[in-house]
Formats: C-alpha cells, sequence, structure tokens
C-alpha cells in the first residue's frame, strides 16, 4: 500500500510534464506541417560535385 504514494504523485508528475512538453511544442510550430517530412524521403536530392577534388560532396 506504501508504493501507492509514492507511484501514484511519479505517474502524475510524469504525465504533467510529457503534457506540458506537448504544448510548449504546439506553440512553437513543431507540429505545423505533418506532410512534407514524409514526401521529402521521395524527392531526390541534388548530387553536389566538389569541383577542386572531383568526388561527390
Amino acid at each position: 500500500m506504501n508504493i501507492i504514494y509514492f507511484l501514484l504523485p511519479l505517474a502524475l508528475l510524469l504525465g504533467l510534464s510529457f503534457l506540458g512538453a506537448f504544448i510548449y511544442f504546439s506553440w512553437h510550430g513543431q507540429f505545423d506541417d505533418l506532410e512534407t517530412p514524409a514526401h521529402r524521403v521521395l524527392l531526390d536530392d541534388e548530387i553536389k560535385i566538389d569541383t577542386k577534388k572531383g568526388t561527390t560532396i
């Protein structure tokens, strides 16, 4: 029974910290664009060539 007095506040603290992190990152634009990162994987990047060494970067 004594473990409940330890685990319940710990669980509430953990849940509130995740809620606070979610609200913080939502306000700072972390979740504004959810489509572009998924499509960015499919796009080809330009191959850059180092003209001095003749190798790709």
